[in-house]
């Protein structure tokens, strides 16, 4: 079982070992490959309202998430998530149960909606659970995203309205 808590500044080696590797490969964070460690806790936790870590039995931290809003002012109703989980956890339902912690603080934070602005559409596992849990694709952003492999593909914006808690559908 994982339990999901905030980021402690104690925690940034694990969360940097988590975010590095996705950063570096390029393939679904717009963020630059080259991007230091010293550079990245503007984007993931200094910017954002929060940062969760999801650890094991053992605080073994498997995966991490911001909250933010996705706009300022007049569209800071809405928020934006990242979430990321190490390579050796992956297909162990991380996302999903950082997915699910995520609209929660979202509605206690008063969030009425959910947005990803750059779903990369050769993401495919995303894609699916985001529309697992409720998410739709609202736009295609041609040619959004420049791929390391595959060069320019689509990037979709994906969107879920905050009703309650939150529930699969």
């Amino acid at each position: 079982m994982i339990k999901i808590r905030r980021y402690k500044e104690s925690d940034w080696p694990a969360v940097w070992d988590i975010i590095r590797p996705v950063f570096r490969s390029g393939e679904t964070y717009a963020y630059p490959i080259d991007i230091t460690e010293g550079e990245a806790p503007q984007v993931w936790i200094n910017k954002p309202v929060m940062t969760y870590v999801g650890e094991n039995q053992n605080g073994e931290i498997l995966g991490t998430y911001y909250l933010k809003p996705n706009q300022p002012g007049r569209g800071s109703h809405i928020c934006n998530c990242g979430y990321i989980v190490s390579v050796a956890a992956r297909g162990n339902g991380i996302a999903t149960r950082m997915c699910e912690h995520s609209q929660g603080e979202a509605i206690d934070y008063g969030f009425q909606a959910m947005q990803f602005n750059l779903v990369v559409s050769t993401n495919e596992g995303a894609v699916r659970l985001w529309q697992k849990m409720g998410f739709s694709v609202i736009g295609t952003i041609p040619k959004g995203f420049n791929h390391p492999h595959h060069g320019l593909v689509d990037a979709f914006i994906m969107y879920k309205e905050l009703v309650g808690k939150p529930s699969t559908t």
